[in-house]
């Protein structure tokens, strides 16, 4: 049986964004707490996230700017009957990148590989035997399983292919809809990593949380093939599949009874439209070195998250408009209106921080969906 390990400040359970930029805060801001991060697999996954750069607010920036491995001034989109330039900047990072500066980070043998079969406030037990003890243990294994909760699903297969003689894509086409309308409101996600690299992502919004694989790379193949990128090699792929909350219960989520501090999409904290997590993400870990002083820390992180859950009403508001008001393969008008409003509201929506006025603009004129059916959603709506 393996030993339990000295005693830590803090132990953080699981390597993904929240936990690596976590890890990475409480490095930079207080090096003098003995931080721990168990992660079985490597740190930061096979992922690559995006973001703009309004997403992320300047006192903030420091702690992803290291990170970023490419970067462009502007995005496109393309709908049926729109499209337009977004001049916004837009930036992506890897899991390698998060990888290699949380290693640079942590001093030796502060990066624990290994699993953990039981998570409590104040210890870790873990999977090849011993026991990690903490003044703190943060909870950041992602989602989960989350039964309590009403949803929809954002499902993806992304693949970087090689184009031998160039793809020709200049900046990242953030919505590429034009494609068919299945299984939900589908569409092609392009980021050009160089001139004959392109990240091709087929993504669903979908009342189903299956992933067929194999299809999707089918179609991914056939996009390909369409804008003549003869011979592309597929040199990585990453799938995925988040949540699109439309209604749930925060007290089931995280009870009061559950006292094991949690951050990241275990605490709730995501983009209830896009299950986008990099925004809330940032916050925590650039608030986290001045929270961990506190007695309370698991009581503070589930006041934040609550306060979280509630600012999210709206968006899961119009989750439900997107699953319930709408038929499967018209979902696409919802998004081709949302691109004719106003540069400054789009970055605020992705940002989660759209403002009353927004809010009524998003709302207001001529639904894109059946108005019977949307009054219908509206009505069984949980508001709370």
């Amino acid at each position: 049986m393996t030993a339990d390990l000295p005693r830590c400040d803090i132990a953080i359970v699981g390597g993904g964004l929240s936990g690596g930029l976590a890890a990475l805060a409480l490095a930079a801001k207080r090096p003098d707490l003995d931080v721990r991060l168990v992660e079985p697999g490597p740190i930061g996954g096979n992922h690559i996230w995006s973001f703009f750069d309004s997403d992320i607010a300047k006192k903030d920036r420091w702690l992803v700017a290291p990170l970023v491995r490419h970067h462009w001034g502007r995005y496109d989109v393309a709908f049926p009957s729109h499209r337009r330039t977004m001049r916004m900047g837009y930036k992506s990072i890897t899991g390698e990148a998060l990888a290699a500066a949380v290693a640079a980070a942590l001093p030796e043998g502060r990066i624990i590989t290994d699993k953990a079969k039981h998570v409590a406030p104040d210890h870790v037990l873990l999977s090849r035997g011993g026991r990690l003890s903490a003044k703190h243990v943060i909870d950041a294994r992602g989602a989960g399983k989350f039964p309590s909760l009403d949803c929809g699903w954002q499902k993806f297969v992304g693949q970087a292919l090689t184009v031998k003689g160039g793809h020709g894509v200049e900046h990242p086409v953030v919505m590429d809809a034009s494609v068919e309308q299945l299984d939900g409101y589908r569409f092609v996600y392009l980021l050009p990593f160089d001139a004959e690299t392109i990240f091709v992502e087929d993504t669903y919004y979908s009342d189903e949380a299956d992933l067929d694989v194999g299809s999707v790379r089918e179609r991914i193949a056939a996009y390909a093939a369409d804008r003549q990128w003869d011979g592309a090699a597929v040199t990585r792929e990453e799938t995925g599949v988040l949540p699109v909350v439309i209604a749930g219960d925060f007290d089931r989520l995280w009870p009061t009874s559950d006292r094991t501090a949690r951050i990241g999409a275990r605490a709730g904290v995501f983009h209830a439209t896009t299950g986008y997590s990099l925004p809330d993400a940032v916050r925590t870990a650039a608030a986290l070195p001045g929270l961990v002083d506190q007695v309370d820390l698991p009581a503070l992180l589930r006041v934040r998250a609550a306060v979280s859950w509630r600012r999210q009403r709206f968006y899961r508001m119009l989750g439900a408009m997107l699953f319930r008001a709408a038929e499967p393969d018209a979902r696409y008008r919802i998004f081709q209106r949302f691109y004719r409003l106003s540069p400054g509201l789009i970055a605020r929506f992705y940002a989660g921080r759209s403002t009353r006025g927004d809010k009524l603009r998003i709302l207001s004129g001529k639904p894109p969906v059946s108005v019977g059916r949307a009054l219908a959603a509206l009505r069984r709506f949980d508001w709370k």
